[in-house]
């Protein structure tokens, strides 16, 4: 299986706990952060997805409910949090929708929450419509679990539905990392072109693909310059966790494109080892605030009860 680059498919299947030290506060110099990819499910599905991992890919460190995923990441200094859910099946989505309207209400002013729905099943708009209603401010879905083309029909009704509501669309469909557990293969139903080609047939879509677009990473670096309705987040793809070379540089990307992101709490290493790393990297404090706050911000039109200078100020 080719990656691009001439190298092997990496196995994601049983990779190693990392035993690495947590900090108990967000780095001083990251300054305001908000987290862009932070999962939350109800408890029965945590569960099924906790299981899911140790099967198939790295033991999850935090195994914590939903609650809690948010309470731990605000009381250690992440400022908000932008909270995702997928359906892995149809017939699902509602009930995950109405869990997260209900968390988020909880959180007021703190939590950003995401719809979810499964490509191609009945009333998919419908179940938009209402969860935009709701309170929801976009959609998260996860080409792999989900198992959609990312051009089909299915596809073109929910992103006509995010274009016309004005509300972004969150899609894990780099082809990395990929398991044989999947019921459909990565390689074949995920590819940059088809990011691309989405993008040109809804030309009032937003878009972001997280994890850098792993494993296309020099594709959607390129394909950012270009855009100016794709973003990418960082989530995974910057803590030397992966087997994926990456050869794409963080500062040598579009500054209003990438966003902070963990993966939080399905992540086998400290919760803060991305933060740490992406503080200490040297970036201007004008890349740091756009990759810590400012582009989460405009992406997800999230309301923030300070200034810039404030934030600045934070990290000066």
């Amino acid at each position: 299986m080719s990656t691009g680059s001439g190298q092997s498919a990496p196995n994601m299947a049983n990779m190693p706990a990392l035993n690495d030290a947590e900090g108990q506060r967000v780095p001083q110099e990251a300054g305001f952060v908000i987290d862009a990819h932070v999962h939350v499910f109800p408890q029965a599905v945590f569960s099924a997805v906790w299981k899911w991992f140790d099967a198939h890919a790295w033991p999850i460190r935090y195994r914590l409910d939903a609650r809690s995923v948010f309470d731990f990441l605000l009381a250690r200094g992440v400022g908000h949090v932008v909270a995702l859910q997928y359906a892995h099946k149809p017939g699902i989505a509602e009930a995950l929708n109405r869990f997260m309207v209900d968390i988020c209400r909880d959180y007021p002013g703190r939590v950003t929450g995401l719809a979810s729905v499964f490509p191609g099943e009945p009333d998919a708009p419908k179940i938009l419509e209402k969860a935009f209603d709701a309170g929801l401010a976009g959609v998260k879905l996860h080409a792999h679990v989900q198992c959609f083309d990312l051009n089909s029909p299915e596809m073109d009704e929910i992103c006509r539905v995010c274009s016309r509501a004005k509300k972004p669309l969150l899609i894990h469909a780099g082809r990395e990392p990929k398991s044989p557990a999947y019921a459909c293969d990565p390689y074949e139903i995920c590819a940059v072109e088809k990011i691309d080609r989405m993008l040109d047939t809804h030309p009032d879509l937003r878009l972001c693909v997280p994890h850098l677009g792993a494993d296309e990473f020099s594709a959607y670096a390129r394909l950012i310059e270009s855009s100016d309705r794709l973003w990418l987040d960082t989530a995974m793809a910057v803590t030397d966790y992966l087997p994926i070379d990456n050869p794409v540089r963080l500062s040598e990307m579009r500054a209003d494109r990438v966003l902070y992101g963990s993966d939080f709490p399905n992540i086998p290493y400290a919760w803060d080892r991305e933060l740490k790393e992406l503080a200490a990297a040297g970036f201007s404090r004008d890349f740091l605030a756009r990759l810590m706050w400012k582009n989460a911000r405009d992406f997800y039109g999230i309301s923030l009860n300070f200034n810039e200078s404030e934030a600045y100020e934070t990290i000066a």
